[in-house]
């Protein structure tokens, strides 16, 4: 009988368990209708995504007329940047979003950057996301582009690349001291 019990206890907490990570779910590719903005993308979004309209207007064009830094992408690989963590805040909203998301596609696409080590996060003008991710990361402007390393931040590329171009910005974020990152982790 005792038995019993404790397989009918270790069940019920078996499915309790199961019940909290399904209300955990996150809800992927969320569309909303503005009366100021129109269709407006909000929280986690996954690439393919921009490639429907109305989105596709300004994705597709800055995408394909974009001239990547072909010496960045080597010194990127070199540096290892699929190892990395990237998160992006943008807005579909954004005018430097439109021009700087579509660069950064294009530019992991040339590197096969992993899509599951990427986070697309949309937010809308008050720079709010369904889950509040945004006040994790102290959000202030988009598009925000973050690196991260075992959780940690090595930096961020914030509104626009200081040097002009994303790819040269992602360089010098990754060639900081990783030394300095690792000693933060096992302090």
């Amino acid at each position: 009988m005792k038995k019993f019990i404790t397989n009918i206890v270790a069940v019920s907490a078996l499915f309790l368990v199961s019940q909290q990570f399904s209300a955990q779910k996150v809800v992927v590719n969320r569309e909303v209708e503005t009366t100021k903005d129109g269709k407006m993308l909000l929280g986690n979004q996954l690439k393919d995504q921009f490639l429907k309209a109305p989105y596709a207007d300004w994705y597709v064009k800055e995408h394909d007329e974009y001239a990547i830094d072909q010496k960045a992408i080597g010194e990127l690989k070199k540096e290892k940047i699929n190892t990395y963590n990237i998160i992006v805040f943008m807005g579909t909203w954004c005018e430097d979003s439109h021009r700087d998301f579509p660069r950064l596609m294009k530019i992991l696409e040339e590197l096969k950057y992993p899509e599951n080590k990427l986070t697309i996060i949309a937010v809308n003008r008050k720079k709010e996301s369904p889950a509040g991710e945004e006040s994790r990361y102290n959000i202030q402007k988009v598009p925000t582009i973050i690196v991260e390393k075992y959780g940690k931040e090595l930096g961020r590329i914030i509104e626009m690349p200081t040097s002009g171009y994303i790819e040269r910005d992602l360089v010098e974020i990754l060639k900081k001291d990783d030394s300095s990152v690792l000693k933060e982790i096992f302090k």
